[in-house]
C-alpha cells in the first residue's frame, strides 16, 4: 500500500513539473509599463501607465511587476523608462513619515493613552517599524507607522 502511494505521489509531482515546462521556456505576458519617464520620488498614477506584451522566462516574470494595481499609489525608487518592464525593487510604498519632520507619537498601554510629539530618525511607510527620538527627553524608541502618519508605541 505504501509503495502504491509513493508511486502515485511521484507520478503526480512529475506530471506537475512537466506541465510547468523547462525553466528557460519563454512565455508571452502583458505587463504594465510607463508611458512616460517616471523619476525617483514620483508617485505613480494609472494615467502614467500603459501595457505592452513581452516574451519572458519564468524567472524574469517573477522579477517584474505583473499588474497595474501593484503600481498605482507607489513611488518610483529609480528612473522608470517608457515601454520598459518595471522591476519589483524599482518601486516602494509612499513614505508617510519623513526623517526629521516631527510626528505625533501615541503610547498605548491597556486603557492608558499618552500623546506627544517626536522626531523620526528614519522615513517610513504604513506598518513599518521605525526609530523615533522623544524631543523632550532625547530617548530613542521604536514604533509602528500608522495610516494617519502617527507613530504608535506600546501595547494596545
Amino acid at each position: 500500500m505504501k509503495r502504491l502511494l509513493l508511486i502515485a505521489a511521484f507520478a503526480f509531482l512529475a506530471a506537475g513539473f512537466l506541465a510547468l515546462g523547462p525553466a528557460g521556456a519563454q512565455m508571452v505576458s502583458t505587463l504594465p509599463v510607463p508611458g512616460i519617464t517616471i523619476y525617483p520620488g514620483d508617485p505613480i498614477t494609472d494615467d502614467m501607465l500603459t501595457e505592452r506584451r513581452f516574451r519572458l522566462t519564468r524567472a524574469s516574470l517573477e522579477a517584474v511587476v505583473a499588474g497595474r494595481e501593484m503600481l498605482v499609489g507607489k513611488v518610483a525608487r529609480r528612473t522608470l523608462l517608457p515601454g520598459q518592464p518595471i522591476t519589483v525593487n524599482a518601486v516602494e510604498n509612499a513614505k508617510l513619515v519623513r526623517r526629521g519632520v516631527p510626528v505625533r507619537l501615541v503610547f498605548v498601554e491597556g486603557g492608558l493613552t499618552i500623546i506627544t510629539y517626536a522626531e523620526p530618525m528614519q522615513s517610513g511607510s504604513v506598518g513599518e517599524v521605525i526609530r523615533v527620538r522623544n524631543t523632550e527627553s532625547g530617548t530613542v524608541i521604536v514604533g509602528v507607522v500608522q495610516a494617519d502618519g502617527s507613530i504608535v508605541v506600546g501595547k494596545s
